[in-house]
């Protein structure tokens, strides 16, 4: 993955909240993701909540809510590396499946491991898969790697078993294209919408995990 230059693929996430009487609720949304390295990704993503496009050029980040037609900017010059820990550290906005696009993912993935898993062979999607699980210090993690001369993955699962009840985020991965098959896109933002442009704290539900749930108190 990390010597492709492009990449894009559609996918399915699960995004588990517990609320404070310990039932387990599902959150599922899907999107499609077009990786231009070093410094070019667009991400959409549609859930019950939300219908969302982020937009970057390796200058400027455009965040556009849908639903509501707008959208706002910020410059963050640099890779999309950067722009994860951006979204990630200052922002708290996480890119979907984000540890699976950075150049060094192996790096990134492994760090802090404490135990592995072979767990031999799966199926996702009709697509057989080599079934790896593992453990660091704060989470545990399970992938799915498609098997034959083109691996990629095709389920990434986190489980947060330091969380009471150990929620989990997944992402499932389909029409997945590398290289010459995946053909980069123009990742500047054309307003064909007439959005109307905002603050970042005016642009509501745009993340996973929507407004109305509160975070340590339930829905």
């Amino acid at each position: 993955m990390a010597a492709q230059k492009t990449i894009s693929f559609a996918y399915d996430s699960n995004l588990e909240v517990v609320t404070k009487d310990h039932q387990k609720l599902l959150l599922a949304s899907s999107g499609n993701i077009e990786l231009g390295r070093p410094d070019k990704i667009r991400v959409a993503r549609t859930g019950g909540f939300a219908d969302v496009e982020m937009l970057f050029d390796g200058k400027t980040l455009t965040l556009l809510g849908k639903n509501h037609n707008l959208y706002t900017q910020m410059e963050v010059p640099g890779t999309v590396e950067h722009l994860v820990d951006e979204l990630r550290e200052k922002l708290h906005k996480p890119v979907p499946g984000a540890d699976l696009l950075l150049p060094n993912v192996y790096n990134e993935l492994i760090a802090d491991v404490v135990n592995v898993k072979d767990l031999g062979s799966g199926v996702i999607g009709g697509t057989e898969c080599d079934h790896l699980a593992f453990r660091n210090k704060d989470v545990d993690w399970q992938i799915w790697i498609a098997q034959g001369d083109h691996p990629y993955p095709c389920r990434y699962v986190v489980t947060a078993n330091k969380v009471d009840q150990a929620p989990q985020y997944s992402i499932q991965i389909r029409d997945w294209k590398a290289g010459a098959d995946a053909a980069a896109d123009d990742f500047a933002f054309n307003n064909a919408t007439g959005a109307k442009k905002t603050d970042i704290e005016e642009l509501k539900d745009i993340d996973e995990l929507p407004a109305h749930f509160v975070k340590g108190g339930g829905q």
